[in-house]
């Protein structure tokens, strides 16, 4: 495996074993895991302990949302990439129409699936501590997160098409949920970027080259899982495709890339506390989160189990996204 270097340091909330337990408490609750095999894979895959290295300074409440949040993104996203269900647009239209209704205070008719049932939970809880400024936000983050999924990936792979490189960077924030997990980070500190300062060009460079650095490395450590179902949308295997090189000449030049990403976080972070000093209430915890999610996810994709077990394994939830009507 290509070395990945980080200049961030290690840390880990205090709260992670008490998490990990509410964690299993609550899958079990909203019906997300009904199997062994699933429960067993999600059990390795560690998500409390995940949420414990990305929010390392959040309180309990927080924290156990987070991790929450984080079982439904992941389960969800197996879904998509593993099944049959992320190669039937049809099926998945209908579900994030679920979706987006629950997420507009509307009640869906019928019985719900799982993964309605905890989405409604997470959103009322988190909901709580989020302004209408940020709600908006998170939910068009969250939305184009499914769409891209929906539209763009499962269209890739009915064509057998592989994305070029500038095009799968930008779609990659998307299908890799990392807007809305940066988004959380207000959420876990219980602060808030002003909707006026949002779009500053600064934020959004240390936004995108942390989120970069983090699916990148995600990509990195998932690449034999992806290849062994076939899966297109990976960067090293884009890059490789692309240029026309070998699978661990396109490991290098990701992990250059990342090196690079990161070298344009810690240059925009250094400009906006040096522009901004009247901001470092809201700024200084925001941009921590960042370096908490780079240094976090590495550390976790290091040890996680999660990317060496593939659907041939039989771990996918057969009744996550239907309601059996």
């Amino acid at each position: 495996m290509i070395e990945i270097e980080c200049p961030f340091p290690y840390q880990i909330n205090p709260r992670v074993r008490q998490t990990r337990e509410r964690l299993v408490d609550w899958t079990a609750e909203t019906g997300l895991l009904a199997t062994e095999r699933a429960r067993d894979r999600f059990d390795r895959a560690d998500f409390g302990w995940f949420a414990a290295m990305v929010y390392p300074t959040a309180d309990a409440d927080g924290i156990d949302l987070m991790a929450q949040w984080f079982a439904w993104l992941f389960l969800v996203d197996d879904q998509l990439d593993d099944g049959s269900f992320g190669r039937s647009p049809t099926r998945m239209k209908e579900s994030v129409g679920q979706m987006r209704a629950i997420l507009s205070g509307a009640t869906p008719d019928g019985p719900l699936p799982p993964v309605a049932v905890a989405l409604a939970d997470l959103w009322a809880r988190t909901c709580r501590h989020a302004s209408p400024a940020w709600r908006a936000r998170y939910l068009a983050h969250l939305e184009e997160c499914l769409l891209t999924a929906i539209v763009w990936e499962a269209d890739n792979r009915m064509q057998d098409r592989v994305p070029d490189e500038a095009t799968y960077i930008l779609k990659r924030r998307h299908t890799g949920a990392i807007y809305v997990c940066m988004d959380l980070i207000e959420i876990a500190e219980r602060i808030e970027i002003p909707a006026e300062h949002y779009d500053r060009p600064d934020l959004i460079l240390a936004l995108n080259a942390s989120s970069d650095v983090v699916v990148w490395v995600n990509d990195i450590y998932s690449l034999a899982k992806e290849r062994a179902l076939g899966e297109v949308h990976n960067l090293v295997y884009v890059v490789e495709h692309h240029r026309g090189i070998s699978e661990h000449e396109a490991l290098e030049v990701v992990r250059d890339l990342t090196a690079e990403r990161t070298n344009d976080f810690l240059a925009a972070e250094s400009r906006l506390l040096d522009d901004h000093p009247d901001d470092h209430r809201w700024l200084r915890p925001v941009l921590a989160g960042m370096r908490s999610w780079m240094r976090g996810n590495l550390e976790w994709s290091r040890r996680t189990q999660r990317y060496t077990e593939t659907a041939a394994d039989g771990y996918l939830e057969p009744t996550l996204m239907e309601s059996g009507r």
